[in-house]
C-alpha cells in the first residue's frame, strides 16, 4: 500500500526556525493540582521570567497533538486521562501533572480535522485506509507571562499535517485539504475571528 502525505496550509505564518519540541516532564519545583497562594506562584515563576528575559527564545515551545483516523467517520486523539484536569505548562511554573490547555486546544483541532476529513472522504468516495493528523502549535511564553507586550499571548503559528495511507491521486488529495480545511469547524474558527464575549459574575 502506497503511503500519501498531505499537509494542511498554516494558519497562522510558517517560521523559518526549526520548531522546539516539549514533553511532559515531572518538574519537583512546580506546580501542580494543590493549592498554592500568590506568593509560591511568584517563587516559581520568578526564575522562569528572568531566564525568559536573559534568553527569548528559551520562552518559545511547540505544543503537538496527534490523532489517528478510527473505522467509519471517527478521529482518536489521546488525552492522556478520562478527567481533563487542566494546570499550568512547566514554561510557565506547572509540574507537568496536569494537562495543558494549549495542547487541548490542538488535540480539539486534530479530532476536529480528522473527523472532517474522514467525512470528506467518505462523500467524495475516496478510500483513505487510514493515517494520522497532527496539530502542532507555537508559542513565546513571554506573552503570557507579561514580560513583553510585544509578544502575542497566543499560539502564533499552527500547522496540520495529515500523514494518508491512501492511494488517491494528487488531485483527490488536493481536494481532500480544501475540502477539510474548509468545513472544519475548529480550524475555521481558529483562522477566523468569531465574535467573542468574556463576562465574569460573582457566585451567591
Amino acid at each position: 500500500m502506497r503511503a500519501q502525505c498531505a499537509r494542511l496550509r498554516s494558519v497562522r505564518a510558517s517560521f523559518d526556525r526549526p520548531a522546539r519540541g516539549w514533553h511532559p516532564v515531572q518538574m519537583s519545583s512546580g506546580i501542580g493540582g494543590e493549592p498554592v497562594d500568590r506568593d509560591e506562584l511568584r517563587s516559581v515563576q520568578a526564575p522562569l521570567k528572568d531566564r525568559y528575559r536573559a534568553d527569548p527564545t528559551a520562552a518559545v515551545v511547540t505544543l503537538r497533538a496527534t490523532g489517528t483516523l478510527g473505522e467509519g467517520i471517527s478521529c482518536s486523539v489521546q488525552t492522556g486521562r478520562a478527567l481533563a484536569a487542566a494546570g499550568l505548562h512547566p514554561s510557565t511554573g506547572g509540574d507537568g501533572s496536569l494537562l495543558c490547555s494549549g495542547d487541548m486546544l490542538l488535540e480539539a483541532l486534530a479530532a476536529c480535522a480528522g473527523v472532517t476529513m474522514r467525512s470528506v472522504a467518505t462523500s467524495l468516495g475516496v478510500e483513505v485506509r487510514g493515517g494520522s493528523v497532527t496539530a502542532e502549535g507555537e508559542l513565546d511564553f513571554r506573552g503570557t507571562l507579561a514580560i513583553d507586550r510585544d509578544v502575542p499571548v497566543g499560539f502564533r503559528a499552527i500547522r496540520v499535517r495529515f500523514d494518508l495511507d491512501t492511494d488517491a491521486s494528487e488531485g483527490d488529495l488536493a481536494t481532500l485539504l480544501r475540502l477539510t480545511e474548509r468545513y472544519c469547524v475548529v480550524l475555521q474558527t481558529i483562522a477566523g475571528t468569531p465574535q467573542l464575549r468574556v463576562e465574569a459574575a460573582a457566585a451567591r
